[in-house]
């Protein structure tokens, strides 16, 4: 079969719309992304079965990205290391000697989440275990705990120039776009729309104690001392990991700042040498790749000399850790592989070409462009519960519209709004593994953080949506960002002092 009759035409659909069909059905985003590369071999081989499988991990190999592999292993060690310090329990006991009312305890949960952008799989082991003593003694119930700790894992993790989300977003880009995939990253974070209102949220919330729905129960219940409602049982003979006495508070934060200072040194130093005359031009022109490998080796180097010294780990413990860190992160690693094969395989099938044609033909429609993708990864992401295979579905498709630099901010924007709507989908999914650590670290019962967090990110979820409807049409991000921010408040607002009346009515 002559293979030129799939090439730069609508089969080349086939591979990523046959994965996100398989991921609704299976639930399961491996085998769907496994069989779209498989299918989409055979149709670049023109169905011909040894040359499927040549192409198959020809292409697989050659779209891979070693660097960001590496990254990854490297910061799965950093996070192991820290868990096995003991700096996370030393934070608690110090943050709870400090903590002596519900709203500052809240406070003090977001702002760690938002502290510990670098991973969201760190962010959600670390603050449940730092923060559910210091909670429970000022009556926060599990359910509202689990969910600041979901919500300022992903959220956070989507806006984070320095982090593994950024990280695997840039390696998604193709190399046609017309811009790098970390300035990419970097013009999507003030269009990241259900990021930045769900954080805005989780303070609002936490500084007005305004709650609503089944999270209102939970918490009336927790004022009266009951922290779980239902399902405490479950947790009855959990024991708490072992933890090294030795550790001390600076040795969760001084990693962190060294990973955070050493990134964006780095990133800078990468940018001059590329030719950039200033700092700004330098961040967005920089090697972020080399950088975040280069950031993450100094941790890790660094956290030795914090260490071993000190005793607070062990020499083989230290170098386990690295092993520890790997088996951590296989399934982000086995996503990314699959996800790199299926763009690359989309590339092979001129993917970018027939949907740019489309699109051309079509510019009327293209406003409504990324309302429609965020919809679309909405729904995927909370049918498959990961976020990174959305983004290694959807992203190369939203790139493809508007390739070739023909309308630069369309394409930011639009890519913007698959990121958002997969965090979202993401954070909302009984099955994401971010929404079942978060039960776990906080110690909630997962249907009860499921149900309660739906009602809060459907006000966000909504908001969101209009506001793609409206970047369609204004192409200024602090116009859109601002508009979808005073809707967010007016609506909180407006339902705290109607709630607020309603409740005085019936008490009275």
């Amino acid at each position: 079969m002559d293979s030129s009759m799939f090439i730069g035409t609508w089969w080349a659909l086939v591979p990523p719309l046959l994965a996100i069909l398989l991921a609704f059905i299976t639930k399961e985003v491996y085998s769907s992304l496994f069989i779209g590369v498989a299918v989409g071999a055979l149709l670049y081989s023109g169905f011909h079965p040894w040359e499927s499988f040549v192409n198959f991990f020809e292409i697989m190999k050659d779209s891979m990205n070693l660097n960001i592999l590496i990254f990854d292993v490297l910061l799965g060690m950093i996070i192991v290391l820290m868990a096995k310090s003991g700096g996370s329990a030393a934070y608690g006991k110090w943050a709870g000697t400090k903590i002596r009312s519900k709203r500052s305890a809240l406070l003090a949960t977001a702002g760690l989440g938002v502290l510990i952008f670098v991973d969201d799989y760190l962010n959600c082991l670390t603050v449940g275990s730092v923060m559910r003593p210091v909670t429970a003694r000022n009556k926060v119930s599990r359910a509202k705990l689990a969910y600041i700790i979901d919500a300022t894992a992903a959220p956070v993790c989507i806006i984070a120039p320095v982090s593994s989300w950024a990280a695997a977003v840039n390696s998604y880009v193709p190399e046609d776009a017309g811009i790098s995939g970390f300035q990419l990253f970097l013009s999507t974070i003030p269009y990241n729309l259900y990021a930045i209102l769900t954080l805005v949220m989780v303070f609002y919330i936490a500084i007005t104690a305004f709650d609503f729905g089944l999270m209102k129960k939970h918490e009336d219940n927790a004022a009266k001392g009951d922290l779980f409602t239902s399902g405490a049982e479950e947790f009855e003979q959990v024991s708490e990991d072992e933890v090294n006495p030795n550790g001390k508070v600076i040795d969760l934060v001084l990693p962190v700042a060294v990973l955070i200072v050493s990134a964006i040194g780095a990133m800078i130093y990468t940018g001059f040498l590329g030719g950039a005359e200033d700092i700004i031009t330098a961040f967005s022109g920089c090697d972020a790749e080399t950088s975040l490998i280069f950031a993450t080796l100094v941790t890790v180097f660094f956290m030795l000399l914090l260490y071993l010294p000190r005793k607070v780990v062990t020499f083989k413990g230290f170098m386990d850790s690295l092993a520890d860190g790997f088996k951590l992160m296989v399934p982000a690693v086995t996503i990314l592989i699959f996800a790199w094969s299926l763009k690359g395989m989309g590339d092979a099938l001129g993917l970018a070409d027939f949907v740019g044609h489309v699109v051309g033909d079509n510019a009327s429609a293209s406003i409504f462009i990324p309302a429609v993708l965020f919809a679309a990864a909405v729904f995927l992401s909370f049918s498959t519960g990961t976020s990174w295979g959305t983004f290694a579905i959807l992203v190369p498709i939203a790139t493809a519209m508007f390739s070739g630099g023909a309308d630069m901010q369309m394409m930011v924007i639009s890519v913007s709004a698959v990121l958002a709507g997969a965090v979202c989908g993401d954070h909302v999914s009984p099955i994401s593994d971010t929404t079942v650590m978060s039960s776990a670290g906080a110690q909630s019962n997962h249907i009860n953080h499921v149900s309660t967090q739906m009602q809060y990110a459907a006000i966000v979820t909504v908001i969101s949506f209009a506001g793609y409807i409206f970047a369609g049409f204004v192409h200024v991000w602090w116009i859109v960002l601002g508009a979808s921010l005073i809707v967010l408040l007016a609506v909180l607002t407006g339902m705290k002092t109607y709630l607020g009346r309603k409740q005085e009515r019936a008490d009275g």
